[in-house]
């Protein structure tokens, strides 16, 4: 049966648009007030109280297990443990940064090693510990050594500059590194042709070992390679874990790309073992306090004559139809804001926390028990806020109720300026992608922008161009920092595999990467294959920072990470096969 619903609403209008009088709002006789309490039934007894106490218990499990990598269903891994000494974006996100011997990479960061090691042994001559000055000495043993002729082909024209001056002048860093590594006997091992006096020998040894834990503590790195990043989906995996009383409870994040780890990148994962189930992680927390109303700028006041802060005005909030986000806000702070109250519990981060039972007593010594939102019937037990999911594999749908994990994350932190950058595109009309790089570090530490780069290799034309002449070309020639991706399939489905531009003009020869992004296969037999959906229509931009920050006991950590962002769009490299042109 169909029904019409229609209603009307009175607003009153006012006749002058001086609002003047309006807002002085003058009150001729008191006992208006009075009825109008009386009408909004004001002076009717509410059996309720006010809350004054609160009482939260809760169990607190910390973080014992660490997983790097991406973890399959039915795993039972025995995974390291957990290190609180460093904020989580470290620990997951951290690469091998010092160089090998044979590299021509970090070089600015070898011959400036080599000089600090110099200043701590001017510094130890000036105090009189040593009696000679061994500068010499040490450059002639260690020295930085100058690029052959293969080397000085595959290094930019400002790292020459640099090596070229420093070589010979300052000791390498690296040398010295290996030549200071202490013995079994824990003695580092001063070469005697170094020439050093008997009375020197004990402080140039603490020199040594001074500047060996600057160089070991000066970068955050990982033992050996970082296996939480995944080339083949551009993005961080890893999965940690802990033990409630009733069993392990491990967390997997995997898809961290951005820089920044809160509770909502975890999910419960319990298809897998991280072999914590007997650690000792568990500690029960009691908490009392007294509960405080909410208060937020702007909130509307209880006072007649009281006016709010200027400053924020939620009537302004423009929201849609189906802006649920926003009308939420405002329906919170306009209406039921002042329903609220707040009890700050602080809490040590790393650590994952079931709420066990809250108890408020109010102003008539009633006590109340809070129970947790999954314990409730519908609609209430849909309220997920601060809840995690389960892992999509798992088949559980509904969320892993009454945890929050609080997470060891950063606040804030330095972030450097790119120095590398790769954009990943689809370029149709070849029907292929490319692993475009912009920028790569330079030897020197610096960034290097492959386009101009590709631009100064250019070489101008012999001769005049005619433009009578026709000029077939095998294939048009692609800019060396354009990294072919080609669409091939695979077990898991199609991937898009990196592959090499042959160079049409003069020898066979590949065009390569440079950067460290698009060179995985250096320490993967299969080279770099990332999936298909990956690289969607918009593109995806990958870039390298060193990160800084300082940790809650004070430390500092430095170390490089990467981000992975939307990308410009599709692009197109010119690719052709067996076209005829005007000679230019």
């Amino acid at each position: 049966m169909t029904s019409i619903t229609s209603w009307m609403r009175l607003q009153p209008l006012s006749r002058n648009a001086e609002m003047k009088n309006s807002l002085q709002a003058k009150i001729y006789d008191p006992l208006w007030l009075l009825a109008r309490q009386w009408q909004l039934g004001e002076f009717q007894g509410e059996d309720n109280g006010s809350p004054i106490t609160a009482r939260w218990r809760a169990d607190a499990a910390r973080l014992s297990r660490y997983f790097p990598g991406a973890i399959k269903a039915n795993t039972i891994a025995n995974a390291p443990r957990y290190d609180p000494s460093m904020p989580l974006e470290t620990l997951v996100e951290r690469e091998t940064i010092l160089p090998a011997k044979d590299q021509t990479a970090k070089l600015r960061f070898t011959a400036e090693s080599g000089q600090q090691f110099l200043r701590m042994l001017d510094q130890m001559r000036e105090s009189g510990a040593i009696s000679r000055d061994y500068r010499d000495a040490f450059v002639r043993k260690y020295p930085l050594p100058r690029l052959t002729a293969e080397q000085r082909v595959t290094v930019d024209s400002d790292s020459l500059a640099f090596i070229d001056l420093m070589a010979a002048r300052v000791p390498d860093g690296r040398l010295l590194h290996t030549a200071f590594r202490e013995t079994n006997a824990g003695v580092i091992v001063i070469a005697p042709d170094l020439e050093v006096t008997p009375g020197d020998l004990a402080d140039v040894r603490e020199a040594a070992r001074l500047w060996l834990t600057w160089f070991d503590t000066l970068f955050n790195e990982p033992a050996k390679e970082n296996p939480t990043w995944l080339p083949e989906r551009m993005e961080y995996a890893f999965s940690i874990g802990t033990r409630f009383s009733d069993g392990e409870v491990p967390l997997t994040a995997g898809e961290y790309f951005d820089g920044h780890l809160d509770w909502y990148a975890f999910d419960v994962n319990p298809e897998v073992t991280l072999g914590g189930a007997s650690d000792d992680t568990l500690t029960e927390i009691t908490h009392s306090a007294i509960p405080a109303p909410v208060s937020f700028r702007g909130m509307p006041n209880a006072r007649f004559w009281e006016f709010e802060d200027a400053q924020v005005d939620f009537g302004s909030v423009d929201a849609g139809p189906t802006d649920l986000a926003r009308m939420l806000l405002v329906e919170f702070s306009l209406t039921y804001g002042n329903d609220w109250f707040v009890i700050p519990v602080e809490l040590p981060v790393g650590s994952l926390y079931r709420c066990r039972s809250l108890v408020i007593e109010d102003t008539f010594g009633v006590r109340t028990l809070v129970k947790a939102s999954s314990q409730l019937s519908e609609p209430n037990s849909t309220w997920r806020m601060f809840q995690q999911s389960h892992t999509r594999g798992s088949g559980l749908t509904k969320p892993a109720t009454n945890l929050f994990f609080l997470t060891p994350s950063l606040l804030k932190g330095l972030e450097s300026k790119p120095i590398e950058e790769v954009l990943f595109l689809r370029d149709e009309m070849a029907n292929m992608a490319w692993g475009v790089e912009r920028i790569i570090e330079s030897a020197t530490e610096k960034p290097l922008n492959r386009f101009e780069q590709e631009i100064q290799r250019t070489e101008p034309p012999a001769e005049a161009a005619d433009p009578n002449k026709l000029v077939y070309k095998l294939a048009t020639k692609v800019p060396d920092n354009w990294v072919p991706l080609l669409p091939v399939k695979s077990n898991e489905g199609l991937r898009l595999r990196q592959g090499k531009v042959l160079k049409v003009d003069g020898p066979p020869e590949f065009t390569d990467a440079q950067g460290t992004i698009l060179r995985p296969e250096v320490t993967r037999e299969n080279g770099l294959q990332i999936f298909e959906e990956e690289i969607p229509r918009e593109g995806i931009r990958l870039t390298r920072h060193y990160q800084l920050t300082r940790w809650h006991d004070g430390s500092t950590h430095l170390w490089i990470g990467r981000r992975k962002k939307v990308g410009s769009g599709e692009g197109s490299s010119g690719l052709r096969f067996d076209s005829v042109t005007p000679k230019r």
